[in-house]
């Protein structure tokens, strides 16, 4: 059977002002030059979550490439993308780590994980009946920003947590991904993060923080950690954590929408309709990286930017980085390595990322030009990050919610319960 793609032009040049769209490829050699660049792009973001939640690197990294081949199959080729680590994930995973009463933390981390992968699932196969209006209602601009922003901004603690472990390992760390952004163009400049944790590290390790013993012993080959979610019905605290996991599918919505809105914008206006094919799709990827220990996944930003910088949309490069992606898995002596990344360059690395997760929500509230002379738009926000920031929190009997899940529910709830009383009353 033949490969889905046509070769663009005569496969080794694209034309000023051109693009490769995802139904075409360039040559082989390439197409696979292509996918390793979106792997490292993806690579720098991704290996972190694990690394900050407990999760085995290996696992994460196997399922991400896992993810992207379901995301292809499903979507047909029709939505580059690829799915790593979603930071949305981060707080609620290690708030569940560190619950009390429960025992199987990571399997209860993980059935939060899987729930989030399901519900996310129903709203794609939802949004393939309906299309995305209701989306476009329940979460408007000054919502999804808001949403954005407090989780970024929710994780400050950890990052000060971190960088403290290690002040000047962090502070190299995060100066190298600062020089790195502004001092090179292209590929070089868009993984920053990646080559501020190598410079982060050898900076740890000329001080005597990296131990290496367990990378000594790992094997080359082999399959990764396995860890099965928790049972809830054996352990009824486990339910208990879903609220703090379960506001998640918000911001992973907001993500894969703008991700195919991008990506039509940049290719052809058809992408569009396969927006809930791609929620479909990015819910039982995260719904199967839970299912046996690995953390839920995204689109990633960091490749539209590959994309962009190329002007290469083929799906068949996302082939091959979710290939890569699964080969990397198999090798416990990779996950060992990831492993001895110490505090202080994660401290150095997440000051930047958590902020950029922050500013995010902010750039959503001004490409579109949200109104903050509005008063509803006002107190929808700064609620929202006040709780998020603070990380309130509220507890009814087992359940618990935390500060990104009550930040979450006052932005949508007070954004429409403002704007129904000022029309009935005529004072919006």
């Amino acid at each position: 059977m033949p490969l889905p793609w046509t070769l663009h032009g005569d496969g080794k040049h694209v034309a000023p002002g051109d693009v490769v769209p995802p139904a075409e490829r360039l040559t082989w050699p390439r197409t696979i030059g292509l996918g390793a660049q979106h792997v490292v792009a993806m690579f720098g973001a991704t290996f972190l979550v694990p690394l900050l939640t407990g999760f085995p690197p290996a696992t994460t990294v196997l399922f991400s490439g896992v993810g992207t081949i379901l995301f292809l199959l499903i979507t047909r080729n029709r939505v580059p993308s690829y799915l790593g680590s979603s930071f949305a994930f981060i707080a609620p995973i290690t708030g569940a780590m560190a619950a009390k009463g429960i025992d199987d933390p990571m399997g209860a981390a993980l059935f939060g994980i899987v729930a989030v992968g399901l519900l996310l699932a129903l709203v794609g196969a939802i949004v393939i009946w309906t299309g995305t209006r209701w989306i476009d209602w329940l979460m408007p601009p000054v919502v999804a920003g808001a949403i954005v922003a407090l989780i970024g901004l929710n994780l400050a603690p950890v990052a000060k947590s971190n960088f403290e472990a290690a002040p000047l390992t962090g502070f190299v760390t995060l100066a190298a991904i600062l020089l790195v952004t502004v001092l090179f163009r292209g590929l070089i400049g868009r993984i920053s993060i990646l080559i501020g944790v190598v410079v982060g590290y050898v900076a740890a390790v000329l001080q005597g923080q990296v131990d290496f013993t367990a990378f000594a012993a790992a094997d080359w080959v082999g399959l990764p950690e396995f860890h099965l979610p928790a049972n809830p019905f054996a352990d009824a605290a486990i339910w208990g954590l879903l609220p703090a996991f379960l506001p998640i599918v918000l911001v992973l919505i907001a993500e894969n929408v703008g991700h195919v809105r991008g990506v039509a914008q940049m290719t052809d206006a058809s992408v569009n309709a396969w927006t809930g094919r791609a929620l479909l799709a990015d819910g039982l990827a995260t719904t199967v990286a839970g299912f046996f220990g690995g953390s839920g996944t995204t689109t990633y930003g960091e490749n539209i930017g590959v994309m962009a910088a190329t002007r290469v949309y083929s799906t068949a490069a996302y082939w091959v980085a979710g290939i890569v992606a699964v080969l990397l898995g198999l090798s416990p002596k990779f996950g060992a390595l990831i492993n001895t990344i110490p505090a202080g360059v994660l401290g150095g690395a997440t000051v930047a990322l958590y902020g950029l997760i922050g500013i995010i929500g902010v750039k959503i509230w001004v490409d579109n030009k949200v109104d903050f002379s509005r008063p509803v738009n006002q107190f929808t926000a700064a609620t929202a990050l006040i709780i998020g920031i603070a990380d309130f929190t509220m507890s009814f009997g087992d359940v618990v919610f935390n500060g990104i899940a009550l930040g979450t529910i006052a932005a949508i709830v007070i954004f429409h319960v403002m704007n129904w009383i000022g029309k009935a009353r005529g004072t919006a």
